[in-house]
């Protein structure tokens, strides 16, 4: 089943680390969230990788370098090299480098990981917006310093006409102490200010997971997430299967909510779920509503409500099946069901 006709999880006899050559992983909220370990993180991917899985750290933040990303990730127990982290910094700077000359002057409105991913592409940052020949402006996530002077001078050199880029547009990023605001909050500042719309590399969008192809050449790509508005639509548009993991972002509602384009292929707590197979929803829409199974659980749509019946067991085979009633309710759309007391039963 392809995620562009999905109407429940997937899935798969195999545990997931055996059924895909490599994992394209989300860092924030996947893996760390302000800079620790999500539990089960480490022991997961170690083991995934002794097993033969290949791991590629595919993030939106385009605050850090990769050697950096590579050296925290070592430092949590995941012994990785810089040529494993694929950055919507990257991606952004090949998307400039191919609209303007080398040695182009490019107003930077973000943190290292940019600057260098400038300077590799063979362009030169620049810090005002009055530099002789600026050829272009990009904005990436430059941590909770950011000072609002930078949002001022990305405005001053969009309203006269520089062209603009953004790594990434994630509203909000997950933080030890709870979800702050995301690049594209700062860039939602520049457009209120400008009426311009910047050029966009990061997750979902195509320059992002076609950076993520040239540089890991996977061949049967998971991609693994927490955010169905990046993870999820990046995986849709690229036409692979993905994982979303519930350590971030993204909770049970808001999965039974999803559109087409932000449904995931499987869905588990963590990332233990990548040296797992995953359960088959098994069952079909009829006249009584929308009943599917999973485990000990049965889920059916009716009476304008998710109902979630049985004997119970594992409360993510419940929120499987309460995804497919949802999904196949909603056809194209998004589900419109009331699903509080059935999610109430599940207690995730």
């Amino acid at each position: 089943m392809t995620s562009q006709s999905r109407t429940r999880p997937g899935g798969s006899e195999r545990s997931l680390h055996r059924a895909y050559d490599t994992a394209l992983l989300d860092l924030d909220g996947v893996v760390y969230a302000g800079g620790e370990a999500i539990a089960h993180a480490v022991d997961s991917l170690v083991a995934a990788r002794a097993d033969g899985m290949h791991l590629a750290y595919v993030t939106n933040n385009a605050l850090r370098t990769p050697d950096a990303v590579a050296a925290h990730l070592t430092e949590l127990g995941v012994p990785s090299e810089a040529g494993e982290v694929i950055t919507s910094a990257q991606a952004v700077s090949r998307m400039i480098a191919e609209q303007v000359p080398a040695g182009s002057k490019v107003l930077l409105i973000g943190g290292e990981g940019l600057r260098v991913a400038l300077r590799e592409r063979g362009l030169v940052p620049v810090e005002s917006a009055d530099e002789e020949g600026l050829a272009a402006v990009v904005q990436g996530y430059g941590g909770p310093e950011l000072a609002w002077a930078r949002l001022a001078e990305a405005s001053y050199a969009v309203n006269r006409g520089v062209p603009w880029f953004a790594s990434n547009t994630d509203l909000t990023i997950p933080s030890a102490r709870g979800i702050a605001p995301g690049n594209g909050a700062a860039v939602e500042v520049v457009r209120i200010a400008t009426g311009a719309e910047p050029r966009v590399a990061g997750k979902p969008q195509p320059p992002m997971h076609r950076e993520t192809v040239l540089r890991t050449g996977a061949e049967r790509p998971l991609v693994v997430g927490d955010r169905l508005d990046t993870d999820i639509e990046g995986a849709f548009n690229g036409e692979v299967d993905s994982l979303l993991v519930l350590t971030g972002v993204t909770d049970a509602e808001q999965l039974l909510r999803a559109e087409p384009r932000h449904r995931p292929t499987y869905v588990d707590r963590d990332l233990r779920g990548l040296l797992t197979g995953q359960p088959e929803v098994e069952g079909e829409a009829d006249g009584a509503g929308a009943g599917f199974r999973c485990g000990g659980w049965t889920a059916v749509a009716a009476d304008g409500a998710l109902e979630l019946r049985g004997e119970g067991g594992d409360p993510l085979d419940g929120l499987r099946a309460l995804c497919a009633a949802a999904w196949t309710q909603a056809g194209d759309g998004s589900c419109g069901l009331d699903a509080g007391e059935a999610l109430g039963r599940l207690a995730l």
